[in-house]
């Protein structure tokens, strides 16, 4: 799997997935954190990469892409602490991955997750 971490995701969860062999790129390596989010969703979209993000804004511009299949996981936590973030993403990702190849949005809470299959609603 790839991922692309939006500026909300801090640059040690990234650290994280490269350490567990994962595809992992944030947009501040690449110099690239005034980016609006269109053009995030639409970097992710062209890269084949999953969107990390605790923006809300990505559910929406998710809802709205003309049925292109993207996955985004989008975190709605209260503890946004890195380790916490890590422990979470770890959990996501043992029991999404299928859903997340075949378009998806993971929304994390702090003790659960849901998954909207696409399309929307399905």
């Amino acid at each position: 799997m790839k991922f692309l971490a939006d500026m909300g995701v801090a640059q040690r969860v990234v650290q994280w997935l490269r350490e567990n062999s994962y595809d992992a790129v944030h947009l501040r390596e690449e110099n690239l954190q005034r980016l609006p989010n269109g053009m995030i969703f639409e970097k992710a979209y062209a890269e084949q990469r999953i969107l990390l993000t605790f923006d809300l804004d990505f559910d929406e511009i998710v809802a709205l892409s003309g049925g292109r299949l993207i996955s985004v996981i989008l975190f709605r936590l209260h503890n946004t602490r890195t380790p916490h973030v890590i422990e979470r993403l770890k959990k996501v990702l043992n029991n999404t991955a299928q859903a997340l190849h075949q378009g998806a949005i993971v929304v994390v809470e702090d003790s659960r997750h849901r998954i909207r299959h696409f399309p929307l609603g399905s």
